[in-house]
C-alpha cells in the first residue's frame, strides 16, 4: 500500500499534537471535532456547500475520471521547462533528484498524439499539417482548399486572441519535450524556502489586487513566528479588505489561494517519508497537512484555504459543463491513433461531462463583469492579464518537477476561465465541422482535466485523516502509552490497535 509508511509517520504526529502544548489539555474528542479537514458549510459567493460538492465528487464523479486520466490522450503533456524566467535571473535551481522530470522518449509516445497538436480526427490531422508546411514556407499556400485557407487564417487569429488567459508554451519549441504524467506524478520533492516562497508572494503581492498596506495573514510566518494576536490583527484587516472588493477581484484571489491549496494538499500526501540506497517511501504525512490546514495552528486560515480549494473545483466544474457542445461534435476524438480506444475514450468522456451537466448547485458566472460595459471590459481586461502573468511567473520556478504541474494546473484554470467567459462563442459553435471561434488546443484539454482531477486527493486524504482522529478518540491507546514502545515497535503497536496491515520493514 503507498500510503502506509506515511500513514504511520503521520499517526504518530497526530498523538504529538494530541498530547503536547500544541493541542493543550484538550481531550481527544475535542482535537477530533476541530479536525483540520472538517470543511463544511457554504462557500463564499456561492449557493453550493462543502458537502454537496463531497457527494457528488466521490460517489458520482471521480472513479470514471480516474479511469479517463490515466489513458494515453490524457497522461501525455507536451511542456517547455526550459524557458528562462522573464522577470528576475537569480533563480536557484534544485538539484535534488526528486525535483528532475523524466521526459518521453520518441518510442513512448502514440504516434496519433505527436503527429499534430491539435489532432483529433485524421482528416483534421490532414489539414493541420497542410497549414504548418504552409505556415513554414510564410504564407498560405494558393494550392490550398479555401476551406483550409480559412482555417488558417481562423486558427491564427485564435491563437493570438486577447481571451486566452495564459501564455502557452510554443510545442513546436525543440526545447517543449513530452512528458509522461503517472510517471511524473506531483508530490513533494523539498524545494522550499526563500525560492518557493518568493514565486507565491510576488503571486499574492504584485497579482492578487491588493495594495502593499494589506497585509496577508501568515505571509510573514516563513521568517519568524508570529506574535500572539498579530496573526489575527492581520488577518482581521485583510479580510475586512477583501469583503470590500467587488465579487470578480475576491473570486481571483480565492482561486489563487486554492491553487495553492491543492498544491499544499499534494506535497502532504505524496511525501517523501524514507530516502534510503535501497529504495524510497511515498505516503500521506499528516502532521506537515495538519501544520499547514489545522484550525487552530493556522490561526483561522487553513480551513480557509481549504474552502478556497473548493471554490476552485467549482470553477472548474462549471466551466466542464459548459463545453459540453466542443466535445459533443462528431468531427472531435481524442486522437490517439488507437480508433477502438479512442471512440471509448470519447464515450466516457461524453459520460463525465453529461454527469457534470447534472450537478445541480453550479456556480453562477453571470454576476461576473456586469454593469457598466466599459468597466466590466475594463475588469475583465485586467482579469486577464494578472492571470497571463501568474502563468509567466511559473517559468521561475527552481524545481522541474514543481514548475510542470505548477504549469499544467496554472493552464488548466486558464482554460476554464476561457471557457466560462466564451459563452457566446460556444453556443455558436457548429454541429459538424471545424470550430472557427472557438477552439481548445489538445494541450488545453490536457491540462483542464488533469488540473480538475488534482481535486480528488483532498477528499481523500481529509477522509482518511478524519477516520484516523476518530479511531484515536475511539481507542484506549492514548499519548502516555508512547513511551512503552519505540521505533518499529511502536508502528506495530499502533497497526495492532488500529487493525489495519501495514508492511514495515524490519
Amino acid at each position: 500500500m503507498g500510503r502506509d509508511w506515511g500513514f504511520l509517520i503521520g499517526l504518530l504526529g497526530t498523538v504529538w499534537l494530541l498530547g503536547s502544548g500544541h493541542g493543550g489539555q484538550q481531550s481527544p474528542e475535542t482535537a477530533a471535532q476541530r479536525c483540520f479537514c472538517q470543511v463544511s458549510g457554504y462557500l463564499d459567493d456561492c449557493t453550493c456547500d462543502v458537502e454537496t460538492i463531497d457527494r457528488f465528487n466521490n460517489y458520482r464523479l471521480f472513479p470514471r475520471l480516474q479511469k479517463l486520466l490515466e489513458s494515453d490522450y490524457f497522461r501525455y503533456y507536451k511542456v517547455n521547462l526550459k524557458k528562462p524566467c522573464p522577470f528576475w535571473n537569480d533563480i536557484s535551481q534544485c538539484g535534488r533528484r526528486d525535483c528532475a522530470v523524466k521526459p518521453c522518449q520518441s518510442d513512448e509516445v502514440p504516434d496519433g498524439i505527436k503527429s499534430a497538436s491539435y489532432k483529433y480526427s485524421e482528416e483534421a490531422n490532414n489539414l493541420i499539417e497542410e497549414c504548418e508546411q504552409a505556415e513554414r514556407l510564410g504564407a498560405v499556400d494558393e494550392s490550398l482548399s479555401e476551406e483550409t485557407q480559412k482555417a488558417v487564417l481562423q486558427w491564427t487569429k485564435h491563437d493570438d486572441s486577447s481571451d486566452n488567459f495564459c501564455e502557452a508554451d510554443d510545442i513546436q519549441s525543440p526545447d517543449a519535450e513530452y512528458v509522461d504524467l503517472l510517471l511524473n506524478p506531483e508530490r513533494y520533492t523539498g524545494y522550499k524556502g526563500p525560492d518557493a516562497w518568493k514565486i507565491w508572494n510576488v503571486i499574492y503581492e504584485e497579482n492578487c489586487f491588493k495594495p502593499q498596506t494589506i497585509k496577508r495573514p501568515l505571509a510573514s510566518t516563513i521568517k519568524r513566528p508570529l506574535a500572539s494576536g498579530q496573526g489575527k490583527s492581520k488577518e482581521n484587516t485583510f479580510y475586512s479588505w477583501l469583503e470590500g472588493l467587488c465579487v470578480e477581484k475576491r473570486a481571483f484571489y480565492r482561486l489563487i489561494s486554492g491553487l495553492h491549496a491543492s498544491i499544499n494538499v499534494h506535497l502532504s500526501a505524496r511525501y517523501l517519508l524514507q530516502d534510503t540506497w535501497l529504495e524510497k517511501k511515498w505516503g500521506h504525512n499528516i502532521t506537515e497537512f495538519q501544520q499547514r490546514f489545522d484550525g487552530i495552528l493556522t490561526e483561522g486560515e487553513g480551513p480557509r484555504r481549504l474552502k478556497n480549494l473548493y471554490f476552485l473545483y467549482l470553477i472548474e466544474l462549471r466551466a466542464l459543463s459548459k463545453v459540453l457542445p466542443f466535445f459533443e461534435r462528431p468531427d472531435f476524438q481524442l486522437f490517439t491513433g488507437n480508433k477502438i480506444q479512442d471512440a471509448e475514450n470519447k464515450m466516457l468522456l461524453l459520460e463525465i461531462l453529461h454527469e457534470i451537466k447534472s450537478f445541480p448547485l453550479h456556480f453562477d458566472e453571470n454576476s461576473f463583469f456586469a454593469g457598466d460595459k466599459k468597466e466590466a471590459h475594463k475588469l475583465k481586461e485586467d482579469f486577464r492579464l494578472h492571470f497571463r502573468n501568474i502563468s509567466r511567473i511559473m517559468d521561475c520556478v527552481g524545481c522541474f518537477k514543481c514548475r510542470l504541474w505548477g504549469k499544467l494546473q496554472t493552464q488548466g484554470l486558464g482554460t476554464a476561465l476561457k471557457i466560462l467567459f466564451s459563452e457566446k462563442l460556444i453556443a455558436n459553435i457548429p454541429e459538424s465541422g471545424p470550430s472557427y471561434e472557438f477552439h481548445l488546443t489538445r494541450q488545453e484539454i490536457v491540462s483542464l482535466f488533469n488540473a480538475f482531477g488534482r481535486f480528488h486527493l483532498l477528499l481523500h486524504f481529509c477522509e482518511l485523516t478524519t477516520s484516523v482522529i476518530k479511531k484515536l478518540k475511539d481507542t484506549e491507546f492514548h499519548i502516555e502509552h508512547a513511551n512503552e514502545y519505540t521505533g518499529f515497535d511502536f508502528y506495530r503497536k499502533i497497526s495492532f490497535q488500529f487493525g489495519v496491515r501495514y508492511d514495515i520493514p524490519v
